[in-house]
């Protein structure tokens, strides 16, 4: 049974640090859009504090992108409202609504200097040359693009054209930067720099921003939330840990991140799993004695040991028999089939609603940090006994 926790002396309610009042800059509520016979978005809402960032996560055809385009105003809305410092845009034009938008291509003009480029949304709305100025001057400060102010987007890197254009959605001081995409064009080394760049100026300057990705560490890192959204519905929104960690859909867990997903019931107090693996678990309910449910949990939260005795967790799998190992420098991944007959507590196999000889085809991932792997070193055929810190059940 898992064991109780008493939080650190600090971190009790009495010595905790007030919490901050949460302003929200944006408020997306019940959007939708429909195109021809297709529902794109159907009552997707969310909101960004002020100075936060947010990251639109999912597949492609999710919705993601048109979620950015209904919120800068470059397509309508069939339903929903979106307000932005407290006053709704969503029948706003463009220009109007002051959103910066960077695209996955940039967007540059090709001979016009960084310089220019920057300074080419002030110029169309009439700022004085002076100002402009000054204005472009602290943005090149701002992205470290000084040596570059006169060079055209063809005699820069791809790194520096995303903060050209970053710097221009800046020049105006928009209330909200949207991130289209912006970092899949770039080589990996130059997006995971560049990214965390990003991420630090946005805290500096204390912009709510919107990212779209479909990259799941692009997400975690530059997330404070996370939205993952699934054939135009919102699955869940929270923090990287929430979602990762306490997914609430199916899709979440096995979207975000490698998870083990196995069906079973619950029956007098524990879980029942397909191949009399039976897990000591709180019953849902007083009224319930049994009820199908799927539990999640990660490849990183079992915990394998020899196969003749129990390992040091708080829930026992049973045994196991090593099917595959994977090198992966600072880790190790496997997969593990579990053999039948382990159980835990009172309850007999049969007792968690398996036949006594029933197969056992459950296969689950595991993965080990490289110190793990070597104080219990593992080959295919190797017997195991298999451990387990955490689960979840998901909801239906």
């Amino acid at each position: 049974m898992a064991r109780e926790m008493v939080a650190p002396f600090h971190e009790t309610q009495a010595w905790a640090e007030p919490e901050t009042e949460r302003r929200e800059a944006l408020m997306v509520s019940g959007l939708s859009k429909v195109f021809g016979s297709e529902q794109v978005l159907d009552d997707v809402s969310f909101s960004i504090a002020e100075g936060e960032s947010l990251v639109l996560l999912g597949h492609s055809g999710s919705g993601k992108s048109t979620t950015l385009r209904l919120i800068a105003g470059l397509e309508t809305p069939d339903g929903g409202e979106i307000s932005l410092s407290g006053r709704p845009i969503e029948n706003l034009r463009a220009r109007e609504r002051n959103v910066g938008v960077i695209f996955q291509n940039y967007a540059l003009f090709p001979r016009m200097t960084v310089a220019e480029n920057i300074g080419f949304g002030l110029r169309i709305r009439g700022v004085r040359k002076k100002k402009r100025k000054e204005v472009v001057d602290r943005l090149l400060a701002l992205t470290g693009l000084e040596d570059q102010r006169d060079k055209h987007p063809s005699q820069i890197s791809g790194g520096q054209q995303q903060r050209v254009a970053i710097a221009r959605a800046l020049a105006y001081e928009p209330e909200l930067l949207l991130f289209d995409e912006s970092f899949s064009a770039l080589d990996p080394q130059t997006r995971v720099g560049l990214r965390r760049e990003i991420r630090a100026l946005l805290r500096k300057l204390k912009i709510p921003a919107l990212f779209i990705t479909h990259d799941q560490e692009e997400a975690m890192e530059l997330g404070d939330q996370i939205a993952i959204l699934n054939r135009g519905r919102l699955e869940q929104v929270g923090t990287p840990d929430e979602v990762y960690n306490n997914p609430q859909t199916e899709f979440v867990a096995t979207f975000l991140g490698a998870a083990n997903v196995v069906e079973g019931c619950w029956r007098d107090g524990f879980i029942a799993l397909n191949c009399e693996q039976c897990l000591a678990a709180p019953r849902p309910s007083p009224h319930q004695t049994m009820e199908q449910v799927k539990m999640v949990f990660r490849p990183e939260d079992i915990t394998l040991g020899a196969p003749t005795g129990l390992v040091e967790t708080p829930y026992h799998l049973g045994r196991g028999e090593v099917v595959d190992v994977s090198f992966a420098g600072a880790t190790e991944s496997l997969k593990v089939k579990l053999q039948p007959r382990g159980y835990i507590g009172k309850l007999a196999p049969s007792q968690c609603g398996a036949a006594a000889d029933q197969p056992c085809d459950l296969v689950i991932k595991v993965v080990r940090t490289k110190w793990d792997a070597r104080r219990l070193r593992l080959a295919p055929g190797d017997k195991v006994s298999v451990g387990l810190r955490s689960y979840k059940i998901l909801r239906g």
